[in-house]
């Protein structure tokens, strides 16, 4: 034990004299330790928006849009044709045990008029339960109600960014708002969602019972098919999504008759399955950018392997004397393996430090999200004390394999 010791307080002195070269070598691992914890947090941080963005969005959502339409031979492309009606909406609620709301929506960009102030934005024409599948909630005044949907009332919820541009600290509840010259009654507000995960503010909206939408708002003439909506908009149960999308599409194919030969005519798509596919996405970015970050690591560890040898060859005479002395090869292999594990142990803080920071200013400056996950920390620094090891060994049992004899005579 006291051999070690020994060992110890030789490779201190000898990283004391060489002061400048010894932070020189340890800057590679700083860097590498840094740039592995800082690019993980950007990879961490992505995946985590996402989740924050799905959950703003709603849980268990399922979406059915219209398809294609086959006329005459000639296809319509997705969306481009209303193969959905209010009626699907309120079967799919009724008649599918495993959806526990459904919505129609119909939306468009209006110009919203109040006073001498207006603003454009996106007005929804849905039902009640198109709040609780969206998870949105009233933050002043009061939802609106399935009677005013059968009564076609002209009253409205809006988004905090429509309420901040159209009255300036005024309270909104009861003022009346103009969309395309009908008066709108302002029944409530919302409170504040962000950002959705296409960038999109989730809070610059108008929402209103969707019978008024169509008549008031967003209706043509009356050649026109009011039924017809842009959209269905449901939850699942819980652990029922699968199920719910069996059963809507089996329901829709039945309501639309369509023959076991003919495609579907609307699209069912899940948010978990879209949420689940840009989370891939991003953990291989982030499995990427470490990847990348890890190479400056091992560049790390090459130079403390650069720096042993030299540091060997300068010190042949004195691991020649120590031999002489009684030092075994033992003694002298412990000695050179301290000396690389204190410089990665040094550089290995001195990168948390600056991963940390860097995570810090990418997200302030760079307007990344980022989350320096413990384990990732744990992992880098792991990493960085196998790549010196592994590379610093053979260093040491070079030095420890001179002869002492020629180790003396070397000038």
């Amino acid at each position: 034990m006291n051999k070690v010791f020994q060992s110890m307080r030789i490779a201190f002195r000898a990283l004391r004299v060489n002061k400048l070269r010894s932070a020189l070598t340890m800057l590679g691992i700083i860097i590498g330790v840094g740039a592995v914890i800082a690019m993980v947090s950007v990879g961490s941080g992505a995946t985590d928006r996402i989740h924050q963005q799905i959950a703003s969005i709603g849980s268990n959502i399922i979406m059915v849009q219209p398809g294609s339409q086959n006329t005459g031979g000639v296809k319509s492309g997705n969306g481009n044709s209303q193969t959905l009606t209010e009626g699907d909406a309120e079967a799919i609620q009724t008649d599918c045990p495993a959806v526990q709301y459904a919505s129609p929506v119909q939306n468009n960009n209006q110009q919203i008029v109040y006073g001498s102030n207006n603003w454009q934005t996106k007005v929804y024409g849905v039902s009640p339960e198109y709040l609780t599948i969206r998870d949105l909630r009233i933050e002043e005044g009061e939802p609106f109600t399935t009677e005013d949907v059968k009564s076609t009332n002209k009253v409205a919820l809006l988004g905090k960014t429509v309420v901040d541009n159209l009255f300036a600290g005024e309270d909104p509840i009861g003022k009346v708002v103009r969309i395309r010259k009908v008066p709108f009654t302002v029944v409530g507000t919302l409170v504040p969602k962000g950002q959705s995960s296409q960038g999109q503010d989730q809070d610059d909206i108008i929402i209103m019972p969707i019978t008024t939408a169509k008549k008031k708002v967003m209706g043509g003439g009356r050649q026109n098919n009011w039924q017809q909506i842009g959209q269905i908009m449901a939850q699942a149960r819980d652990g029922q999504n699968n199920n719910a999308m069996d059963q809507i599409e089996a329901l829709l194919r039945q309501r639309h008759r369509l023959q076991a030969t003919e495609d579907n005519d609307f699209q069912v798509r899940s948010l978990e399955e879209m949420a689940a596919a840009q989370e891939q996405a991003t953990q291989i970015m982030g499995l990427l950018l470490a990847s990348i970050a890890s190479v400056s690591l091992i560049v790390g560890g090459i130079g403390i392997m650069n720096i042993m040898l030299v540091s060997v060859t300068e010190r042949t005479r004195e691991i020649g004397v120590r031999k002489a002395l009684g030092a075994t090869p033992k003694n002298i292999l412990l000695q050179f393996l301290i000396e690389a594990v204190v410089l990665c142990l040094l550089g290995g803080v001195g990168g948390i430090i600056f991963g940390w920071v860097g995570a810090l200013a990418l997200a302030k400056f760079g307007n990344f999200n980022t989350s320096v996950a413990p384990s990732s920390i744990l992992i880098a620094f792991f990493f960085s004390v196998v790549v010196v090891i592994l590379l610093g060994e053979w260093p040491a049992r070079r030095a420890a394999s001179l002869d002492p004899i020629q180790s003396l005579r070397y000038e």
